[in-house]
């Protein structure tokens, strides 16, 4: 989107369905009228969210595709699509458009006023949202300290976005299969060394995935120009299930977690003996 969107100053919005603005109090009139003149800044992320910055004001556009929302730039000529929500065209000569295309209608774009002080411009609607592990500015030994002392799991805590944001289910059990880690194994018993080394194999798979495009299993997941990703072809752990472990040869398993799957290895990354298990182990006589 930097490439195609940064710089350009809004001409017209036009919002062709009132969800795909729901979250933009102002309503579509109001969305529209307060877009329309505004010179667009970098374009920024962090975690599932995107936002748009303008030049002249501590004002941004914020936008979540939801699950199965696509920002797409297309020639002005090109037909519209079956779900285009919201259409942004620009005052300029590229004859590129901005269109926001949602089938499920979860997703949608709203306006938002910025974090003060905030050099990234963040909406103050996204200001719980932690810094990503590929954000040069991810504080390493505040997420070790954050994982000591949360009572939760590994695979949880990974998935939690006040904690780090970017890792999905699928890239969760690539890191933890990489780091031979259990999804269940207790945050508490990480040490600092572990946590560093979980974390640089997050950065690992997630790098590994943006450089193919991303994860796509269906025609809904593509990027700015409507291509996929082809990740799922290098996947080691998700969607493997009782296929072999490509590290020891052992069948990997699938067990349902929080309304979705975890995939693993059962001789790599063995489960955490349950607690107090120790004491039901019987003494030996004096």
């Amino acid at each position: 989107m930097e490439r195609w969107i940064s710089g350009r100053t809004v001409a017209e919005v036009q919002v062709l369905h009132p969800r795909a603005v729901r979250r933009h109090l102002g309503g579509a009139e109001d969305f529209a009228a307060r877009l329309t003149g505004r010179r667009t800044g970098a374009v920024r992320r962090r975690g599932k969210y995107l936002w748009l910055p303008f030049e002249d004001t501590a004002e941004a556009v914020l936008a979540h595709l939801g699950m199965s929302g696509q920002l797409l730039v297309q020639p002005g000529h090109a037909p519209d699509e079956k779900h285009l929500r919201i259409r942004v065209r620009f005052a300029d000569d590229v004859g590129t458009e901005l269109r926001f295309v949602d089938q499920r209608t979860f997703g949608g774009l709203s306006l938002h006023g910025s974090v003060p002080g905030d050099l990234e411009g963040l909406p103050d609607a996204i200001a719980h949202i932690a810094r990503d592990p590929l954000d040069p500015a991810f504080d390493e030994a505040a997420f070790h300290l954050a994982l000591r002392r949360r009572r939760t799991t590994v695979k949880r805590a990974l998935l939690d976005q006040s904690l780090i944001s970017g890792v999905g289910n699928i890239y969760a059990d690539e890191a933890l299969w990489r780091a031979r880690l259990h999804y269940d194994r207790p945050t508490a018993t990480l040490t600092r060394p572990r946590s560093a080394e979980l974390l640089g194999h997050v950065r690992d798979v997630m790098s590994a995935a943006l450089a193919v495009g991303g994860t796509s299993f269906d025609s809904l997941y593509v990027n700015v120009n409507g291509e996929s990703g082809y990740f799922e072809r290098s996947l080691d752990a998700y969607g493997r299930e009782d296929e072999p472990c490509r590290r020891c040869g052992t069948a990997m398993r699938r067990r349902p977690w929080m309304n979705r799957s975890s995939y693993f290895c059962p001789r790599c990354q063995r489960p955490p003996r349950p607690a107090g298990a120790s004491a039901l182990v019987p003494r030996r006589p004096s």
